[in-house]
Order: structure tokens, then sequence, then C-alpha cells
């Protein structure tokens, strides 16, 4: 799986871009503020269908642009050849935005846009993903499992509509608007929904635990809000004080820890007592693991991303990466050429912005 080309349409920084990419590393160079994070968040919008930072749609397009916004790419999977575009354009003078998604020219759902080009990123900001919020750690699971996981996609945007409404519903109930019967809806949803969640997320946990040759000493455990008529039940006077959902999987996380030595230390959790370096030697191991976890669940070689990440690795974490990126189609951007010398082979296509 590989991305051959890309042309971008008031996006972000550029007015109008076209680039052809190599089949393995692609260097993506230049000054700081020059549009190299936007071209990768333009590859990562072809894959997903939304920004990998978070940013909303009017903020992907270009300031004092055109009405319409486009990227569009071409993928080869295999032997096939595979037209991705997304597009916005303003319909009113409100800024509203017409958003669509198009494969070969035709317009399709976001959850079918989504399982074409596939995309692991890696930036600087998940060297946070160990001592961060457990938000960051359940927009991890969520990236890669709604990626190779059709089904996951669908439940996890049905859990978090279903969690809203019912969210209102217990503010609503708190204030003697409305009675608790109007919540039997949406637990049978939120139970249904969230329960596939976990299920795919303890499968991947437990991949994770097996794959010493990623993690050595690492040990991850699901912490697990486990969602369930009963647990709706025990916590209903306080979901109702709260006008919050109390239980479920928008409330998990993962617990990283370093296994003792020999049965005669106790497992350390990394976020409260691990070192910077060992925290970083985690992350590095995740993300790792998402790209083969990708690889084996779709059958093909993600596109990989390294967004300004290679100076932030130590020389150990720097040779593993090495072997790494030779493996599939990879993205990389520096502001310093120096930095990366040793990726500078005659394989190695150079892009200077």
């Amino acid at each position: 799986m590989r991305l051959q080309k890309i042309r971008l349409e008031n996006f972000r920084n550029f007015t109008r871009k076209e680039l052809e990419f190599g089949d393995g590393l692609n260097v993506i160079a230049g000054r700081n503020t020059i549009g190299k994070t936007n071209l990768l968040e333009a590859i990562g919008l072809l894959a997903s269908g939304s920004s990998f930072r978070g940013a909303k749609n009017d903020q992907l397009r270009r300031q004092n642009g055109g009405e319409v916004t486009r990227v569009k790419g071409r993928m080869i999977v295999g032997e096939q050849k595979v037209d991705l575009e997304v597009f916005f354009q303003s319909i009113d003078t409100s800024g509203q935005l017409l958003k669509k998604f198009l494969i070969n020219g035709v317009a399709r759902r976001r959850v079918d846009f989504a399982a074409q080009l596939r995309v692991v990123v890696f930036r600087p900001e998940d060297l946070e993903l160990v001592s961060g919020s457990p938000t960051l750690r359940r927009g991890f699971l969520d990236t890669i499992l709604e990626s190779v996981d059709q089904e996951y996609f669908r439940a996890l945007r049905s859990y978090q509509k279903g969690l809203r409404q019912r969210n209102r519903l217990l503010e609503q109930i708190r204030e003697g608007e409305t009675q608790r019967a109007g919540l039997y809806f949406w637990d049978r949803l939120l139970i249904e929904n969230g329960q596939l969640l976990s299920r795919c997320r303890t499968e991947f946990v437990d991949y994770l635990n097996e794959r010493p040759d990623y993690f050595g000493d690492l040990v991850i455990k699901y912490d697990q809000s486990l969602i369930s008529p009963e647990r709706f039940k025990k916590y209903e006077h306080q979901e109702v004080a709260a006008a919050m959902t109390l239980v479920g999987p928008h409330r998990d996380d993962l617990i990283i820890s370093l296994a003792g030595k020999n049965g005669q230390m106790k497992a350390r959790a990394l976020a409260d007592f691990g070192s910077r370096g060992e925290q970083r030697l985690a992350v590095f191991s995740l993300k790792l693991a998402h790209l083969e976890y990708v690889a084996l669940k779709s059958g093909f070689r993600p596109v990989l991303i390294l967004d300004d990440i290679f100076s932030e690795l130590d020389q150990e974490n720097r040779k593993q990466l090495l072997s790494v990126i030779p493996k599939q189609q990879t993205f990389l951007t520096t502001a310093n050429l120096k930095s990366v010398d040793e990726l500078l082979t005659d394989q190695a296509k150079l892009i200077n912005l």
C-alpha cells in the first residue's frame, strides 16, 4: 500500500500544490512554518477523513482562499489504483461547509472512505502518550481499531452520539424536566456498542502483551470501565447528580508498567514512576505495535508518517526505526537535513518545500 501522488487546492497554506512520491522513504524538508506538517495532515485526511491534529473542517481551509478546498490523492494497493478525494465547499454565507468523500470520483460514506488508505502517524506530541491524560490513550486505541475494523468505526460514532444524548437526559432528569424512562433507549444503545468497543480493545491489548519483541519487560493493562444494565443501576443516583454517564469505554484507560525483575520487585506504572527515557521507549514500542497490528489486520503495510520525530529519539530508538523504515512507504519531515543524513540514500526521495 502506498500513496503515489497528491494534489492540494486551498488547503492550509497551500493555494495549489501537486507532488509525486517515491515507493520507499520520502524526506520532506523545509524551514519551520513552510507547511511540512500541513502536507502530512493532508495525507492523513485521505486516510481517515479527518485531521490527525484535531483541526476542525474550517481550519483546514486556506484563509482568503476560494470556495472550494480539495485534497486528492492516488493510492496503489497491489496492482490496483484508487483515487481518493476529500472535498469542502461553502454552501451559504454563514460559513457552513459541505464535506464529501469520493472514491474513484463516486461519493461514499466516511466509514467506507476510511477503509481505503491506512497510515500510522508518529509525532512529537505522541511522546506524552504514557504520561498524559487517559484521553490520549483512548484516542490511541480508537485510531488503531477504527482503521482496521469498520464495525468498530461505526460503533464508536454511535456510542459517542448516544453518550451525548444520554448526558443531556441526565441533566434534564436532575432539573426535574423529564423522567428516567427516557434513558432506556440510550442505555441499550450504549451497552450494545460499548461492549463491542471493549471486546476490540481487549483483543488489541492481548496482542500487545503477546509481543515481547516490542515490549520486553513492559506490561500493558486494559483498565476497563465495564458497561452493563447492572452497572447503570448501581450508579443511577450518582449519574443524575453529576449529569454524566459514569461507566463505559469513554472512561477506559491503559496502564503501562515495567515488570519487576525475577518476581523480586513489583511492576512500576511508568506514568507515575517511570523515567522520561522509559516513557519514551514505551511510546516508541506502542507505535511499532500499531504499525504491525494494522499490517496484520489489513494484509498490507500501512504508510508510516514521521513528523519531525527523528531528532526526538535516542540512539537506540533511531537504530530500531532505521530497520523499520524500509518495510513500507514512509514520509519523514525535517527542518535540518543533517539530522537525517543516514537516511538520504539513493532510494530516498527528497522533497524540498
